[in-house]
């Protein structure tokens, strides 16, 4: 007697595996995007955390001010500071405008994910960074509140 697979057990285990790969496939694009948004997340809060310290670290000197820019102009490395002495993040956040990673145009910066832009804006007055929440009614709006919040 040999030892071997029908061709109806091919078959079947063909679909099985068809059928695991149609559910497991669209999973997967999930966590990607789920990922991009907790890093987009983490590195928000850690831009705030760097302009308060740095702000902080200006109030000891007596100078009450926030810092004027967080990226020198022209710099593909995001948030090193000001480039005039004041500085944020040490090794700063590489630009670029693929999932996951921030750009920068004019006095703008994008968080992208998911084929969005997601846009943040810096107020040297008050130190706030933060994107437009709006009221949640489009994707982006949906999407920054799950960075800032």
């Amino acid at each position: 007697m040999k030892k071997a697979f029908t061709m109806i057990e091919l078959v079947f285990v063909i679909v099985i595996l068809g059928i695991l790969a149609s559910v497991a496939i669209p999973k997967m694009g999930s966590a990607k995007n789920n990922a991009d948004i907790s890093k987009g997340k983490t590195d928000v809060a850690t831009i705030r955390s760097a302009i308060l310290t740095e702000r902080q670290s200006q109030l000891i000197k007596g100078n009450n001010s926030f810092i004027t820019k967080l990226t020198p102009d022209g710099d593909d490395i995001l948030f090193t500071g000001d480039g005039d002495g004041r500085t944020l993040l040490t090794y700063g956040i590489t630009s670029g405008n693929t999932d996951g990673k921030w750009s920068k145009e004019d006095d703008k910066y994008y968080f992208h994910t998911n084929n969005l832009s997601i846009e943040f804006t810096y107020n040297t007055d008050n130190g706030n960074f933060s994107c437009d929440r709006g009221d949640g009614s489009t994707d982006a709006q949906q999407t920054c509140r799950k960075l800032v919040d």
